[in-house]
């Protein structure tokens, strides 16, 4: 059994990108341990779960009922009531890091730590499993080495792309404004720019189909060594899935 860290903010993380892979890794056996800036309770992107400000597009965008279901799960579980402080995580005493994403401007504080962006250089440093999906490749990107160099500098690796975060913003900026830009800079830019080569970003397939627990092909994620990253909710359960692959190595 792997004991696997996961860093949140203390709002707006995405609900299926921490709850399916939380569900997918409790059922294979291994252990979750949260944390956040100060050892309060998270607290899921509200619209992402309701969809509420979505209009007609709520269907498309907000979270799935079986993601729903994982969140509440989730939740309502004592590692999820009882997380860490940031600042209590250390790499020595996990198997692997899993790095969540999500677009409101309540992850801002999450992508921006120092603190995070240090715990995620040393599981790197260890070799240790790091998955990323969404965001999560861009608090990855911005974790640096002693050199300056990004820890995905030399690694292949897939985020947000631009064209999804784009669309998204594009179909909802008239009465969401900036919801869907966490930053003025698209993800995929300032993730390629931390690589080697901008081509060693993959914005995989386009489409916007989801990926089941039955059918997690649908999904698309890149693996690099021990680096796993995913696009976006719809990759979540193929992501959870090979999360566990590379666990049991």
């Amino acid at each position: 059994m792997a004991t696997v860290l996961i860093p949140i903010p203390l709002t707006d993380f995405d609900p299926t990108e921490t709850g399916v892979p939380w569900q997918i890794l409790s059922k294979a056996g291994h252990q979750c341990i949260f944390a956040t800036p100060d050892r309060k309770v998270g607290q899921a992107d509200p619209r992402m779960l309701t969809g509420a400000g979505l209009g007609p597009l709520a269907g498309l965008l907000k979270a799935q009922a079986v993601a729903r279901e994982a969140y509440a799960a989730m939740a309502s579980s004592a590692e999820f009531q009882r997380p860490l402080a940031w600042d209590e995580a250390k790499a020595e005493d996990f198997d692997a890091l899993l790095l969540p994403g999500g677009h409101a401007k309540g992850m801002r504080p999450y992508l921006e730590s120092t603190t995070l962006q240090g715990v995620t250089q040393h599981f790197f440093a260890a070799g240790k499993p790091v998955a990323a999906i969404c965001h999560g490749s861009l608090l990855a990107a911005r974790s640096r080495v002693a050199d300056g160099k990004s820890v995905l500098y030399g690694r292949k690796t897939t985020g947000l792309p631009r064209r999804m975060e784009l669309t998204a913003w594009a179909l909802t900026c008239l009465w969401l404004g900036d919801y869907y830009r966490t930053y003025a800079t698209p993800l995929e830019d300032e993730v390629k720019a931390a690589l080697r080569t901008p081509g060693d970003f993959d914005a995989g397939p386009t489409g916007l189909k989801r990926d089941t627990l039955r059918n997690p092909q649908i999904g698309f994620t890149v693996q690099d060594g021990n680096y796993l990253s995913a696009r976006w909710p719809g990759d979540a359960h193929r992501f959870g899935l090979e999360l566990v692959q590379l666990l049991a190595r």
